[in-house]
């Protein structure tokens, strides 16, 4: 299920997320898993956190645990990472209306059989 559609996808719901606030790794697919993206695993989110950081499109500084635990590696999205996140929104927005409309339609022609 894991295709460069789906891989483009991830990658704007992940600036999306880091645009509200910045986040670590787990914490990014905590908030993935409560808006439905249970198929996405958290082997598949770190290679997108690091092509985006080389697109430079976000940053990641380590900081300290406010628990005992590990220092985590916090993302934020920098200004070409919102200016690629409103692309996102524009190129999903004129999608998924299309695809919306075709099965819309296909849904009210009936087959023959």
């Amino acid at each position: 299920m894991y295709s460069e559609m789906l891989k483009g996808i991830l990658e704007g719901c992940i600036l999306h997320i880091l645009a509200k606030e910045e986040t670590y790794g787990y914490e990014l697919k905590s908030k993935l898993d409560s808006f439905g993206f249970l198929f996405v695993s958290k082997n598949s989110i770190y290679p997108v956190l690091l092509r985006l950081q080389k697109e430079s499109l976000i940053v990641g500084q380590m900081k300290k645990s406010l628990a005992s635990g590990p220092d985590r590696k916090y993302y934020q999205l920098t200004q070409k990472g919102l200016e690629r996140l409103k692309v996102f929104y524009n190129d999903w927005s004129l999608v998924s209306e299309a695809v919306n409309c075709l099965i819309n339609d296909v849904r009210s022609v009936k087959v023959k059989q």
